[in-house]
């Protein structure tokens, strides 16, 4: 009897803990503003959601079907394709880009260009040893989709703004939030895409 009073009396504790584990958005919202506080003006812009992310925010990354649709409209109506249509650029300098995880802190100087830190959520060339597991591998990416071009038109656009793809993505808006110009964003895709890459060997 002893035993299942205290069984009882563990889970009555653990349920309050449980309910705070997932605090209102109400609360996040003053968290981040009270956080960056003292930060200069364009760092408090940052922090404030666009309407995409509030509806993400606010359904737990967990929109409804006419949300989705919603997000999907407004973030496609974002993209920007490059003029002259080509996507692909240089993949020795899209793997400097994928490897660069500066740019856009605190701690950075002045000036410091952005990277796009891809190796900390993906695979990307098979013979490296560090990477992240959050996002799926991306080895031989072009090389298993045949280099189909719409499949890099595709991909361009996910890369460009994510939320035009997959709505409330985890992955960063790079393009439509201007951590990487299209340079760079031609680049990465040649590293995904081009034969010659080592993604692709």
């Amino acid at each position: 009897m002893l035993k299942h009073t205290l069984v009882f009396a563990v889970l009555l504790c653990a349920a309050p803990l449980a309910a705070q584990e997932r605090p209102s958005q109400a609360t996040v919202d003053a968290y981040l503003k009270a956080t960056f506080g003292k930060a200069p003006p364009e760092w408090q812009a940052r922090i404030k959601p666009d309407d995409s992310l509030a509806i993400c925010n606010a359904t737990r990354n967990n929109p409804s079907s006419a949300q989705s649709d919603e997000i999907l409209k407004r973030e496609g109506a974002r993209v920007v394709l490059p003029a002259d249509g080509k996507f692909l650029g240089d993949w020795k300098k899209g793997y400097v880009v994928a490897n660069n995880g500066r740019g856009g802190q605190f701690s950075d100087a002045p000036g410091t260009v952005s990277g796009g830190n891809c190796f900390a959520c993906h695979q990307l060339d098979p013979k490296e040893v560090s990477y992240g597991t959050l996002g799926p591998s991306l080895a031989a990416y072009g090389k298993d989709r045949k280099y189909d071009p719409e499949t890099i038109k595709d991909a361009y656009t996910k890369i460009y703004n994510s939320m035009a793809a997959v709505p409330c993505s985890n992955m960063p808006r790079f393009g439509v939030n201007k951590v990487l110009d299209e340079q760079q964003i031609k680049d990465v895709m040649a590293y995904l895409f081009d034969p010659e890459s080592p993604v692709n060997k």
